[in-house]
């Protein structure tokens, strides 16, 4: 949350509101008109932050972010004049913050109530002029860059609606945060910035998502890719694994900054995500994989509303780092403990509720938080995306209740996680019956792209196949199956263990390449097709069963993330044992 400046301070409302009544994080003001919706209030002595959500002709409700106890009728409050704002800059990577985008390193070990509404230190940073006096800039083009040198460069940018001449630019030095490193015009351009959380900012114009988001997860990469600039909805029931499978994209896709919203997560997640960042090497560019990593931590110990401006922080900042030419992915974990957040105000102010107590509204809010993903040119021409990863954690595993069914008509692709592949310890447990992604077709379309598609469809028919025939092996036993059949069984099992499996704690298989992917994917194919040659041609499916598989199903695991030549080593193994069957 931004504190205002000076400027805005002296500019501000001097009528302060009375509060009428306190009902948890709802609270309600009289004795102001001077407000606008999404303006940012301070309650009490505390000074706790509020966001106005409706005003009649004699009222004003407010949505509180802190605790309000020890708020009582009859105390101040302040309306700022200003909205909810997020505060820009570069200090953001490599931090940890809370929903309003307050730094948590600042605060101790508990946040008291009023902490973070004043102005944060200065910082200074090192900043490195990109133009020159006299030189003519349009909205969103490149000043120069700031920052420390580790992970990316924050690029200090025109803002929109700002153009002209370069009257005055900085020396290549270090300054302090608030110091002024241009003027184009008459707009004088800073290192910090401030933007409102619920408006997204401007870009020159949408385009299709057409190039492919690497997740480092073999059986998204290849069966259902996500575009930079789509949106996936990840659904599962407790246990599944959804936060260890986002935290895996996190870690290891080829995006250019990732911001993790951990959204009512418990606080130990939350403190795994942060320590297991600060330890691990980005395999793109050998720094910290933290330093290219915006963490918000709204844990379910927080204020609830601050659940609730959690994700469109989060998506703010990912907007910011966007307009510079990055690739960003936002991941929410969860929305569906954000959406409980609506409902539980929602009934405080007595709204009407709609589908299981949720606000009639939900489906609206989930679609403003999705759309802000996209891939873009921006303002200053260049492209860049917002990719946006929303965990849904439906009651009971019921994918028809609200968040859930809302959410998916919001988004491109949908992972679900599979309670029964988890309690069976196949990782990352995503069914592949019950998941879709709309962006494979665009990802695969192209004369140098069939190989994958070709894979895709190879695969998918041959987890189909095994699918259709498993309750019938449950009830009759695999021995009384044709032999075709037979062996359309052995290959669903090569399937999901020497492919579609993954181990987050093995080096070698935490995450996975394009090059190791397909290469894996190639081997399991030929050592099935020849397993069925071998059968058409009289070999008895008992015997091709008995094969030993061990190098290819050993493979992923022995294999590095980027080394096909073991893949391929095993893949000749097997196919040398299964010429001895002839």
């Amino acid at each position: 949350m931004a504190a205002l400046t000076a400027a805005e301070q002296a500019a501000r409302p001097t009528a302060a509101a009375r509060i009428l009544r306190v009902a948890g994080p709802l609270v309600e003001l009289e004795g102001t008109t001077r407000v606008a919706m999404n303006d940012l209030v301070l309650l009490g002595r505390a000074r706790v932050p509020a966001e106005v959500v409706a005003i009649t002709t004699s009222r004003v409700t407010v949505q509180a972010y802190e605790y309000t106890g020890g708020l009582a009728p009859g105390e101040p409050g302040l309306p700022l004049g200003a909205p909810v704002r997020a505060r820009l800059a570069p200090g953001l990577l490599g931090g940890v913050f809370d929903g309003l985008l307050r730094p948590l390193a600042a605060f101790g070990d508990r946040l008291a109530p009023g902490t973070g509404t004043d102005a944060p230190p200065v910082r200074r940073w090192a900043f490195d002029a990109a133009v020159a006096r006299g030189q003519e800039v349009g909205e969103g083009s490149v000043i120069g860059e700031a920052g420390t040198g580790d992970g990316p460069r924050t690029r200090i940018l025109v803002p929109p609606g700002c153009a002209g001449e370069v009257r005055y630019v900085a020396d290549s030095a270090e300054y302090p945060e608030d110091a002024v490193l241009a003027v184009v015009g008459d707009t004088e351009i800073r290192s910090v910035t401030h933007w409102p959380v619920r408006r997204p900012r401007p870009v020159r114009e949408r385009v299709p998502a057409r190039t492919a988001l690497a997740t480092g997860q073999r059986v998204i990469d290849l069966l259902f890719p996500v575009a930079r600039g789509s949106t996936v909805a990840v659904p599962g029931g407790f246990g599944t694994g959804k936060t260890l499978l986002l935290q895996q994209i996190a870690k290891w896709c080829d995006a250019d900054v990732i911001v993790y919203v951990g959204c009512g997560e418990r606080g130990n997640e939350m403190a795994d995500v942060i320590t297991e960042f600060a330890e691990l090497t980005d395999p793109r560019t050998g720094g910290r994989l933290a330093d290219r990593t915006v963490i918000i931590a709204n844990t379910s110990n927080m204020p609830m509303m601050a659940r609730e401006a959690s994700i469109h922080t989060g998506a703010t900042a990912a907007e910011f780092f966007r307009d510079m030419g990055y690739d960003v992915v936002v991941i929410a974990d969860s929305t569906s403990r954000w959406a409980e957040a609506l409902r539980e105000f929602a009934s405080r102010s007595g709204e009407l509720p709609a589908e299981e107590g949720y606000p009639a509204g939900l489906a609206s809010a989930l679609a403003a938080f999705y759309e802000r993903a996209g891939a873009v040119n921006t303002l200053g021409a260049g492209p860049g995306s917002v990719t946006v990863l929303g965990a849904v954690s439906p009651p009971g595993g019921d994918l028809a209740e609200p968040v859930t069914a809302h959410t998916e008509r919001c988004v491109r692709g949908r992972w679900t996680l599979d309670r029964e592949l988890a309690y069976a310890r196949h990782y990352p447990a995503l069914s592949w019956s019950h998941s879709f992604s709309r962006d494979a077709d665009v990802l695969t379309a192209g004369p140098d792209r069939q190989d994958s598609a070709a894979r895709r469809t190879a695969v998918a028919g041959l987890l189909a196949e095994a699918d259709r025939l498993a309750n019938l092996v449950d009830l009759v036993g695999v021995g009384a199956l044709p032999a075709p059949e037979q062996v359309s069984v052995l290959a669903g099992r090569l399937v999901r263990e020497g492919l579609l499996q993954q181990s987050a704690l093995s080096p070698n298989d935490a995450h996975c390449t394009p090059a190791k992917t397909a290469a894996l994917a190639d081997a399991v194919l030929a050592v099935i097709d020849r397993c069925r040659s071998l059968v058409a041609s009289g070999t008895p499916p008992d015997i091709v069963e008995q094969a030993d598989f061990t190098a290819l199903l050993r493979a992923r695991e022995e294999a590095a993330p980027d080394d096909t030549a073991t893949v391929r080593a095993a893949h000749d193994a097997v196919l040398a044992v299964l010429g001895e069957l002839r």
